[in-house]
């Protein structure tokens, strides 16, 4: 029975970026960025968590960050640039979300704010001691939300996971 699988969706807002002067959707990584987004998948591989499956947005940022951050992972997870997480509201990354094969059971997704924001604060039904008001009051670029809930990844939706961790680089 696979809808009473335990699920992961670990919701990635990319490392800090650059600012020249390059259309928005070609903005680099800053020099903190880089430092900052291998970080990120320390933090996920001692929560011993690996992907399966890593959907991320086409900006040169979150591209840049997934590079970065991925680099932990053996072997690498699948791998999909989606142009529909640039600029994405909260509803659009949970469709993409709810697309999920069911032979995935931990989901990584790397995009921007204020749509990974809002998507973690309304997913998030429960939480782990202050994880939601943290990830609430500031998703700091770099931010990582480690979601869980049980079922299929079409049925995830309002207050239907639990919080079960929320970092940033500087917390």
């Amino acid at each position: 029975m696979a809808s009473h699988r335990q699920r992961t969706l670990v919701v990635v807002r990319h490392a800090k970026a650059d600012w020249p002067d390059v259309p928005d959707h070609e903005r680099p990584l800053a020099d903190s960025g880089r430092h900052d987004a291998p970080e990120i998948g320390n933090w996920l591989v001692n929560r011993r968590v690996h992907p399966d499956h890593v959907v991320c947005s086409t900006a040169a940022r979150t591209r840049e960050t997934w590079k970065l951050m991925g680099k932990v992972f053996d072997p690498k997870p699948h791998t999909v640039y989606d142009d529909r997480l640039y600029e994405a509201t909260a509803q659009s990354l949970l469709y993409v979300a709810q697309e999920t094969a069911d032979d995935v059971d931990t989901l990584v997704m790397i995009g921007h704010n204020p749509g990974v924001a809002t998507l973690v604060s309304v997913l998030a039904g429960s939480a782990d001691g202050d994880a939601l008001e943290r990830a609430r009051e500031k998703y700091a670029t770099s931010g990582v939300a480690l979601l869980r809930f049980e079922g299929a990844w079409g049925d995830l939706n309002e207050k239907a996971a639990h919080l079960a961790a929320f970092a940033t680089p500087r917390a």
